[in-house]
């Protein structure tokens, strides 16, 4: 497994749970240093667990060598970072380094496995580095599907496993059966499709996804001006069995690694392909419109001037259950408040330590949340920890300055906070 990242460090670990013998290198030996003496760098459910028993069972290792890791694997598996560009597009250089390096270092037939999200026409490219290649290699495609939150879960129950092979590569098909045979005991849930459809259907699934959600944000700012309930809606709808209830919650807009860069990356394909895949394209401009809609409602209370304000914030992390912020809206909800003059006290379960290092001393960090409510302005729900669902509002009351609370993820919209005295403001819900 070359990157020890999210999906390189859930993957590998995972896959040693299985009885397999895995390697997890990277280049980056601080990280490994840091893997080999115990200590998990990402936030994720079960995960330490899992890496701990493996290591114990000598069945996972790390090695900043990823040349000698890679000689005698059976499957190398690419599991390493692909930002956007300006333009959208993936970076690929990564990708394409461990694809010479196995191509200089493989000592037997190999089959290296792209599990980076990677754009049409990336198991081509790789073929093509490795085509001179002493040993024979083969090139799958097999795009991860892992949720933040509930990874390890995902890979061992999984719903699908896409798998991008060659037709005729029996050699390929073979491995790739075996190393995904102990999660497929109850049924096979392995499909089976062309390498450049495997790439798609990543983005393709992202980018629904993220339609879905950007497009109960476009009705939930409807609801707002006609005097509906976007509780009542998204029941209504989901109730459909052609529509369902999934992703079809108002929020702040969404983030994380993957559904912006993702949808980001599947409309520059489209461009390069001469295909304006508009939908696409505006459920990234309404997401970005949306994560200010925490600052907008929060200056409407304020008269447009922030300036001194104290404000606290709940939640940093882009979703719970983890404590990666990139892209949060917990982020653009703070960039705003500090350029326009506000104080910002924010508190998350998990999410401090990467919170910090994005911020340093520009924002108060605290360790228990009602620190965070304490002589404020405003309180800004952003993430939906559990912690926070139910929790003491006269301790709530009595601590702020002023008893203004925004629900970015209307959790509260029913508790009756505005007869308890509160200032109450949700995403496209009556309130009470």
């Amino acid at each position: 497994m070359v990157g020890t990242g999210y999906v390189g460090l859930v993957s590998g670990a995972c896959f040693a749970e299985t009885g397999n013998d895995v390697v997890c290198a990277d280049i980056d030996a601080g990280k490994v240093e840091r893997l080999n003496r115990g200590e998990i760098p990402i936030f994720e459910p079960g995960l330490e667990e899992v890496v701990h028993r493996n290591v114990q069972g000598g069945r996972l290792r790390f090695s900043s060598d990823v040349g000698s890791s890679i000689a005698s694997a059976q499957a190398v598996f690419v599991a390493v970072g692909t930002p956007p560009r300006r333009d959208g597009a993936a970076d690929l250089s990564a990708v394409d380094s461990v694809a010479e390096t196995v191509a200089a270092h493989a000592q037997r037939e190999t089959v290296i496995v792209l599990k980076s999200t990677v754009p049409v026409g990336t198991n081509a490219r790789v073929g093509r580095i490795v085509a001179d290649a002493n040993h024979s290699i083969h090139v799958v495609s097999n795009p991860e599907f892992l949720k933040e939150g509930d990874a390890v879960n995902d890979f061992l129950r999984p719903d699908r496993i896409v798998i991008g092979c060659a037709d005729g590569d029996d050699f390929a098909r073979d491995i790739m059966a075996r190393l995904y045979h102990p999660v497929c005991l109850d049924h096979d849930r392995i499909v089976w499709m062309d390498p450049a459809s495997a790439e798609l259907t990543k983005y393709v699934a992202n980018t629904m996804l993220a339609m879905r959600i950007s497009f109960m944000n476009e009705v939930a700012a409807l609801c707002e001006k006609v005097g509906a309930d976007v509780h009542h809606v998204r029941h209504g709808v989901g109730s459909d069995q052609r529509v369902g209830p999934k992703f079809l919650y108002a929020g702040p807009g969404y983030g994380g690694s993957c559904f912006p860069k993702d949808v980001k990356a599947l409309v520059h394909t489209g461009r390069e392909h001469g295909v304006e895949l508009e939908l696409a394209s505006t459920t990234d401009r309404v997401n970005e419109r949306q994560k200010g809609t925490l600052a907008r409602k929060l200056k409407k209370y304020f008269d447009g001037d922030l300036r001194g304000k104290r404000i606290g914030v709940w939640g940093i992390a882009f979703k719970p259950r983890t404590d990666d912020v990139r892209e949060s809206a917990s982020l653009t909800l703070v960039d705003v408040l500090l350029s326009e003059g506000a104080t910002v006290l924010a508190h998350d379960p998990e999410a401090l330590d990467t919170a910090r290092q994005h911020y340093g001393d520009r924002i108060e960090l605290v360790d228990e949340a009602y620190k965070a409510a304490d002589n404020v302005d405003a309180l800004v729900l952003v993430t939906e920890w559990r912690e926070y669902q139910n929790p003491d509002f006269e301790r709530l009351k009595s601590l702020m300055r002023r008893p203004l609370v925004l629900d970015g993820r209307n959790i509260w919209s029913s508790y009756g906070l505005r007869r308890q005295g509160f200032t109450y403001d949700g995403i496209g819900v009556h309130g009470s």
